[in-house]
């Protein structure tokens, strides 16, 4: 006989309310709360996929009272409002289940609990087995042989004969229990002092409710016979309220219950809106578009290729290699495209048996460079200072590059998740691409051993779509307003970026491996410093043994515990407070991880990424990964090396100048301050500046209240956290721990200082209003960033936000500032000083390798222009050094 047909009956509100619970705050990049709608609808698809069931539903609550308040007004009293970034998440989830093809049932006056409980006996009627997909314990009354409960959150299956034996009678008599035990959730009363497990006992002993209060002098325990006799009436009333309607009136088939196809078109709408990256890509299906997309394989076609590209006046350039790396890529094949839909894959170095026609590099270069290094012919790319890195390597300077897709999708939203090609399609064109883990397979070295044919498709693609997405982000450029600041700053700061990469900065590969000996020697003395003073042998690495010895052993206090876990924390925080007891462990495991860190993460790496022949380091400047437009480097980070550590400085000194030339370093003094003068226009800031007293010893005195006296090293350290407390939106809590004072005086050190920088205090003000109004904040420049946490009803979530709201225009105005002179600087250097190079920059300083000779010649440049950059308030102020090394010049 074959199975039974299942249905399964989703408990919708119960799983919506605990989807919101599951993760913490999430939302779109427009602000729009997503986080209820991401966990419930990845459940429905994860049971959709996995289970492949052909019936199901969605039972819902309906708003309003239910039948259960007019039998007791008190009924959910105690359940608190529907949280708003709740409330407004729930037509989405809706239109979701909708377009799953999944029915949706909710009706006035009932529970989405009676809808499942009348469904499931219909379905059980008709000859179905039923899956109550539901965490409620409610639901254990309505376990049948042909019913069970799954809790897919938890993973846990109770069937009929698991929960018979667990409770020793019928499940249908748990309802029982519920009278007896009661619900605080939804203030079902029961019966005061019994629990579920005497409940349990009650109902095993004596059968029924019925059966307890037939059977009530058999009751010894005075207390319990007590309240059941005084708590009769709410023992029946509570049961009346758990028990779950069965015989709800709904007109229905078993059809109404089959899943529909889904509509994807309607899906991906929605979870392009919703910024759903991985559910996106799962519904968008590839199209079979009419394209033209071609090889390119002789000499003839490419110079028909090279006029087409003139008359056009710009091109779409995508570049394969063999690394993601520039300085390791061979240069594989070249693609380009200059109208929708079409696309010429130029193939130079595929290898691989069988292999057909392809070109010469050597041959083809002169004709390329007629339209590559033709400043008028506008270059369109993703992440086009790769491509433009790699054909330098290969002889070909890039020249008029034009536009980015990835910095333009960073410019019109800094916080979307991912500006990758793939993902850009899918969210702006809702177009599938080809992935490259489907060309280069297992088995496949790198691109060169893939097909000619499957790289015609492949890269035409890239190509195309780039050209495509172009289009609509300089409409949406244009509407925001970001035209200047994408074109002006972040476009021409590509060939800048470019060149400093190339150059890259020299490192003294012989010191560094030096000091990586230095500093193992180090570490074994501070280890055997730890062990002497824990008074045992451990692991310093491990968290939980360090934990051991601080706390169990030590007796040292517990400060914190992780959240997960609920162990001992060990990080930072806990150990610097922890320095102020009496042990030298916690100060000597922070000197600890500070060299050992130190060590893995620049000196040894630094020995192994530099070139070989030159000695030189290549880093990345990336321009699309932080929210505020600052610039971050990596492979190596250039940007966390301590300055103030002497291991820090020990590093530096590694970073050397070529014979005959010297390091320059030019440093923004305070600019973040100055930028805040300037923004709030505070009178008491902007004459300091301009009269360049020392602000962190201005404000100890306005401040802190020091008067008739000098100010101490002690409190302008204060004064200068207060000053950029203030600046990173810093509240009195994090003050205190920052500065180590109570909460209260640090409260009063901040109420001091806006009391005194009026301006400052209604900056904060107006910005944070502003934010609350429009969602986002924009620097001087207009680079926005998007708050989508600013009106949460959720108060840590939303200080936060306004911390971002206080600290943008200021972070993000700064890192435009030395953006703009860093473009100066580099057109002047060609003019004037071509042999100069500028290598590193570092958050408000740039680093240069300047011919011995020039020196002066170009610390004037370099003040003029950083000092020169924009029209401000306050007068900008660079600090310029000069020395062999990276550390004397600074």
């Amino acid at each position: 006989m074959p199975d039974k047909k299942t249905v399964y009956l989703i408990d919708g509100t119960s799983y919506i309310h605990r989807a919101y619970h599951a993760v913490g705050s999430l939302s779109n990049s427009k602000g729009f709360p997503t986080n209820a709608i991401y966990v419930f609808t990845r459940m429905l698809i994860k049971l959709l996929s996995e289970e492949k069931p052909e019936y199901m539903v969605v039972a819902l609550d309906a708003k309003g009272p239910t039948f259960r308040h007019k039998i007791y007004s008190d009924y959910k009293a105690n359940r608190p409002p529907t949280p708003e970034d709740l409330s407004v998440q729930i037509p989405k989830i809706k239109e979701i289940v909708n377009k799953l093809g999944i029915k949706i049932v909710e009706l006035e006056g009932y529970e989405a609990d009676d809808i499942i409980a009348t469904l499931s006996k219909r379905c059980q009627e008709n000859g179905f087995k039923v899956v109550l997909v539901t965490g409620d314990k409610d639901f254990k009354q309505l376990v049948t042989p042909d019913t069970v409960i799954w809790d897919t959150m938890k993973d846990e299956k109770t069937d009929y004969e698991k929960l018979k034996k667990e409770l020793g009678f019928e499940p249908s008599k748990y309802v029982d229990v519920l009278a007896l035990a009661g619900d605080s959730i939804d203030n079902i009363p029961g019966v005061p002092g019994i629990g579920e497990k005497t409940a349990v006992k009650l109902i095993r002993e004596f059968g029924s409710l019925e059966g307890i209060y037939e059977n009530i002098s058999k009751i010894t325990q005075r207390k319990l016979k007590e309240n059941l006799i005084k708590y009769k009436d709410s023992a029946f009333l509570s049961r009346e309220l758990a028990q779950i309607n069965s015989d709800v009136a709904i007109d229905w088939d078993i059809d109404m219950l089959k899943i529909k196809e889904p509509d994807r078109e309607g899906l991906v709408q929605i979870f392009r809106e919703l910024e759903f990256r991985e559910l996106l890509s799962q519904f968008i299906t590839r199209k079979e578009e009419k394209t033209d997309y071609r090889v390119c394989d002789d000499l003839e076609l490419l110079n028909r290729i090279v006029e087409d590209v003139k008359k056009k006046g710009f091109v779409s350039v995508d570049t394969e290699t063999t690394s993601e790396n520039p300085f390791k890529a061979k240069l594989v094949g070249i693609s380009m495209s200059w109208e929708q839909g079409k696309g010429y894959y130029l193939p130079v170095a595929h290898n691989y048996l069988g292999i057909q026609k392809q070109l010469n590099l050597d041959e083809i270069r002169e004709p390329l460079k007629k339209i590559l290094e033709d400043e008028d012919i506008k270059k369109i790319g993703h992440n086009i200072k790769y491509d433009a890195e790699v054909l330098r390597l290969h002889g070909i300077e890039l020249k008029g590059i034009h536009f980015d897709t990835t910095i333009a999708s960073y410019v019109i939203n800094p916080g979307l998740r991912q500006h990758n090609l793939d993902y850009l399609t899918e969210y702006y064109l809702g177009h599938k691409m080809i992935g490259y883990k489907e060309v280069v397979v297992k088995g496949i070295k790198d691109f060169s051993q893939v097909s000619i044919d499957t790289a015609v498709k492949y890269s035409c693609e890239d190509a195309d779509y780039t050209l495509r997405l172009k289009d609509i982000l300089e409409k949406k450029l244009k509407e925001d307003k970001n035209e200047e600041l994408f074109y002006n700053i972040e476009m021409r700061l590509v060939p800048v970026l470019m060149d400093m990469e190339m150059a890259g900065v020299k490192v003294d590969v012989d010191l560094l491996r030096k000091l990586s000996v230095e500093f193992e020697n180090r570490l074994r003395e501070i280890e055997e410093e730890i062990y002497k003073e824990a008074g045992m042998r451990f692991n310093i690495n491990s968290s939980q043994q360090l934990g051991f010895v601080l706390f169990e052993k030590l007796k040292l206090p517990t400060l914190k515990k992780t959240q997960k876990t609920k162990r001992y924390s060990t990080d930072v925080s806990v150990l610097k407070k922890l320095c102020a007891y009496n042990s030298k462990v916690p100060s000597l495991v922070l000197q600890y991880r500070t060299i050992s860190k130190l060590k893995s993460t620049y000196l040894d790496a630094l020995i192994n990424m530099a070139d070989p022949e030159t000695h030189r380091i290549h880093t990345s400047y990336n321009q699309t990964v932080t929210a505020t437009g600052r610039l971050s480097s990596s492979d190596p980070n250039l940007q966390n090396i301590p300055i103030r550590d002497p291991e820090g400085r020990q590093i530096r000194k590694a970073f050397i100048a070529e014979d005959g030339y010297l390091l320059m370093s030019a440093d923004y003094s305070q600019i973040e301050l100055r930028v805040l003068a300037h923004y709030s226009n505070d009178e008491e800031l902007i004459n300091a500046f301009k009269n360049d007293e020392d602000i962190h010893t201005k404000t100890a005195k306005e401040v802190l209240g020091v008067k008739g006296r000098e100010v101490t090293a002690e409190e302008r350290r204060i004064a200068k956290a207060i000053n950029f407390g203030i600046i990173y939106g810093m509240g009195p809590k994090r003050l205190s721990e920052e500065i180590e004072i109570d909460y209260k005086k640090a409260k009063e050190y901040i109420d001091r200082y806006y009391e005194k920088y009026k301006g400052v205090a209604k900056f904060r003000e107006n910005i944070i209003e502003f934010a609350r109004k429009n969602g986002y904040v924009t620097t001087l420049f207009n680079r926005r960033r998007y708050l989508p946490d600013i009106n949460s009803e959720n108060h840590r979530i939303r200080s936060e936000a306004e911390r971002m709201a206080i600290n943008t225009p200021i972070q993000g105005t700064a890192a435009d500032l030395i953006k703009k002179a860093m473009i100066n600087i580099h057109e002047r250097i060609k003019r004037e000083s071509s042999l100069t190079k500028m290598i590193m920059q570092v958050h408000d300083e740039l680093v240069f390798e300047v011919p011995e000779k020039d020196v002066q010649k170009v610390k004037n440049m370099v003040k003029e222009e950083m000092e020169g950059v924009y029209p401000m308030r306050v007068p900008l102020k660079v600090d310029i050094g000069v020395g062999k090394n990276w550390d004397e010049a600074h």
